[in-house]
């Protein structure tokens, strides 16, 4: 593709395990934020394998695509609040932002959704406390470091792709300027 694309992974059915014992038995704050960015380091592995895509403990801009290993990254800097709030979703913003990167989210949805409809834009102030597609700190962060962000749905062929080139996508781009 020519371009430099940084992958943050979810944590997947590894973060899953890590809340269900946190629901079950109880981890401090902490304990459950560490065991989850360890799960994204589990699922980078996992998408690694099934795409053949290398992975990489840093955050640097280099031509082509890559997989995020987060926790080595996040020990080294621990500037993110530890609750389950923050998820890669906020954790993918802060690579955006150390990287000076844009920050495109591709997950199973094809964006915001309020009142039932599909936003096309939305302020990142308009869906702070909303439940929506993205973590609950993410409109938060986004306002405090002026980015934006743009949600499309990956699972649907070439739109991602076509996001990442800067086509105009289906999808939400959340205001944080």
């Amino acid at each position: 593709m020519g371009i430099d694309v940084l992958v943050v992974p979810g944590g997947g059915p590894f973060a899953d395990m890590v809340r269900d014992v946190d629901e079950r038995k109880g981890l401090s704050n902490d304990a459950a934020h560490w065991m989850a960015v360890l799960a994204m380091d589990q699922y980078a592995y996992y998408l690694s394998d099934k795409a053949g895509i290398e992975l990489t403990p840093l955050l640097v801009k280099k031509r082509g695509v890559r997989i995020l290993l987060p926790y080595e990254v996040l020990k080294r800097q621990d500037e993110l609040p530890h609750s389950w709030d923050v998820t890669s979703d906020t954790i993918a913003a802060w690579a955006a932002l150390k990287t000076a990167s844009p920050l495109i989210k591709a997950t199973d949805v094809d964006g915001i959704m309020l009142d039932g409809r599909l936003q096309e834009t939305v302020n990142a102030s308009e869906i702070k406390g909303v439940e929506t597609c993205v973590d609950r700190a993410l409109p938060g962060f986004l306002i405090k470091h002026g980015m934006d962000a743009l949600i499309v749905n990956g699972l649907i062929p070439g739109r991602l792709e076509n996001a990442l080139r800067g086509n105009q996508v289906v999808g939400t781009k959340i205001i944080g300027r």
